[in-house]
């Protein structure tokens, strides 16, 4: 056998990387066996599992103070979940509890719990909310691993790490920090999907790897040449010399790329037949202003305020979100800022503000985002006062995020005019002609663009969920994630259709979805008229560099054939057209 593809999963990054394997067999749930104590060794045995505890907070503060300045700051939430799980009472209490009860030890209680907590979360309906389940699992195994001491696994922040490639069942997101301040080349888990945390924290992190690639660990030496292509998501072992000098040639193409990219960072987003395309960032929390600004964003195209209201056990005032808001507005000098209103419900849940009904069958399709904030006035009204104020301070958009039908919108607008007029009589100071705008992400919405595009200044299309809601797939289910399809002629009508209701309208759309960040299909939305992208900060430059290498004029006539004949093509075919179009350092 000159050369094995182990296995294709999801890649979180456009990079390679070649490196020995480091095999972590231990990277799931760490499992115990039963092992009983006597009464006499209760109280010792609980005190050992508050030393765990402890033990896993030292450790967890120690990743978070190591977490690179540069990074986003959404990755230290993850951590700060973790540590508020670890102090959670509940966690202590109903363990001790299973300890004093059924005299066993704290390893065992722990798995108990954790598998009583695992199993409540794989009856949920939702996707999402089943998958949180990896906090659960990623939590008690730092306890676990506290407990057995190093011995029950190999010490990630002793080994020999770097250039090497770290091959596991899956990882916690510390470990996924750890490697990346170890040096290490790249990593690749048995589980995950393009929404897990191993995959997000990666794409964070700027850390190549392939998450979803069932039973690898089964076939894998220590120390074995690997290849980590993450574009096609492939995993490559015994690879001949040729194969191998194939891959460090586009290695280094791609890094001779990424320093290209870096004297482009202060010239225009300008087509090379001169039309200019704004290039903005998606944001979550004040702390990411550095990175849209070191990347050359050009404003704020989507800062999702939920994060303020998640892991509290109180909702945010006007005040702080009004703190929240400033030191974005003034962190991005005087360009601007787009602020979507809560997007709360699904995954996304307010600790003291809990959903005022039962749980739904299917909670993506329940009462979240604008349908939530237009049941609860009391929880949308601060945040609307908070946002008008920060107007005042800057260049602000308001964004309404999950509209579905033109009452909702009657109802919000209704709602702003209320606000501003209470802000007034008040004397709090407001731009009066605030630009509002709403994100297309339900398929009624983009069918009625025109409607919506006559009421409002604005629209940014959102295709993470237009995609979802269109296909009927949920994006995080790892089962469905290979239904998922950017270029599903439904898709590209849709999108088409949004743009083509603002063009008629003399208003600005946008896109902020994952789509607007992935270079691949740069040319096809400049040719479908998209004038405004929306991405995560690191994406900005390969993305820009696609726009200077573009003539506009000539992507509007190949993209119209390509649209004309959508219902010609299978997908694989469409797939390759789109491809056609791309720099062949795209492909």
């Amino acid at each position: 056998m000159t050369f094995s593809c182990l296995g294709v999963g999801i890649g979180t990054a456009r990079a390679i990387a070649l490196g020995p394997a480091f095999l972590l067999t231990r990277g799931g749930p760490i499992e115990v066996p039963p092992r009983r104590i006597e009464s006499t060794e209760v109280e010792d045995e609980i005190q050992r599992l508050l030393r765990a505890i402890a033990r896993a907070q030292q450790e967890l503060q120690a990743v978070r103070r190591q977490i690179p300045a540069t990074a986003s700051a959404s990755i230290a939430q993850f951590i700060d979940t973790h540590l508020l799980m670890l102090q959670d009472v509940t966690l202590t209490e109903t363990t001790a509890h299973l300890i004093r009860n059924q005299l066993c030890a704290a390893e065992w209680a722990l798995q108990v719990h954790r598998d009583n907590l695992v199993r409540v979360f794989e009856e949920m309906e939702d996707a999402y909310l089943r998958s949180r389940k990896q906090d659960v699992e990623h939590v008690v195994n730092q306890i676990q691993k506290a407990l057995l001491g190093p011995e029950s696994t190999k010490d990630l922040r002793r080994a020999d790490l770097r250039g090497r490639i770290l091959v596991a069942q899956d990882l916690l997101p510390a470990d996924v920090i750890v490697l990346k301040q170890r040096g290490i080349a790249a990593f690749v888990t048995e589980f995950g999907g393009p929404m897990s945390h191993t995959a997000i924290l990666a794409r964070g992190l700027d850390l190549p790897a392939i998450v979803g690639v069932h039973h690898i660990t089964r076939y894998l030496r220590d120390g074995e040449t690997l290849v980590v292509d993450c574009l096609n998501g492939v995993v490559l072992a015994e690879a001949t010399p040729a194969i191998l000098g194939y891959y460090r040639e586009r290695i280094r193409a791609y890094e001779a790329r990424r320093a290209a990219l870096k004297k482009i960072l202060h010239r225009p987003s300008v087509s090379l037949d001169g039309v200019g395309i704004q290039l903005l960032a998606n944001i979550e929390i004040p702390d990411d202003i550095a990175t849209a600004r070191g990347n050359g964003a050009a404003g704020v195209g989507l800062y999702r305020t939920e994060f303020l209201y998640m892991n509290r056990d109180s909702l945010p005032d006007e005040e702080e979100q009004l703190d929240a808001y400033r030191q974005v507005v003034e962190g991005m000098g005087a360009i601007p800022v787009t602020i979507r209103t809560l997007d709360l419900g699904v995954d996304k849940q307010a600790e003291g503000h809990p959903l005022p009904c039962p749980a739904p069958c299917n909670p993506a399709l329940g009462l979240r985002a604008i349908r939530l904030c237009l049941r609860e006035p009391e929880l949308f009204r601060p945040q609307l006062r908070a946002i008008l104020r920060a107007s005042a301070l800057g260049p602000v958009r308001l964004m309404i995020p999950m509209l579905s039908s033109l009452q909702e919108l009657a109802s919000v607008l209704r709602l702003i005019e209320e606000t501003k007029q209470a802000l007034q009589s008040e004397g709090l100071a407001f731009d009066p002609d605030i630009p509002v705008g709403g994100m297309i992400e339900v398929p009624a919405a983009a069918l009625a663009a025109g409607s919506f595009a006559r009421r409002l200044d604005f629209l940014s299309i959102g295709t993470n969920d237009l995609i979802q809601y269109t296909l009927a797939i949920d994006r995080v289910d790892e089962a469905v994630t290979y239904l998922y399809d950017p270029l599903h002629p439904a898709i590209l009508r849709l999108i088409r259709m949004v743009i083509e209701a603002g063009q008629r309208q003399g208003i600005p759309v946008g896109m902020c979805g994952e789509m607007a960040g992935d270079p691949r299909f740069t040319r096809l939305l400049l040719g479908m008229g998209l004038r405004e992208f929306s991405m995560q900060p690191r994406a900005l430059l390969e993305v820009k560099a696609v726009i200077r290498e573009s003539n506009v004029a000539q992507l509007a006539q190949d993209v119209e054939e390509l649209l004309a004949g959508l219902d010609g093509f299978d997908a694989e075919s469409l797939a390759q057209r789109v491809d056609a179009l791309n720099p062949k350092r795209l492909h």
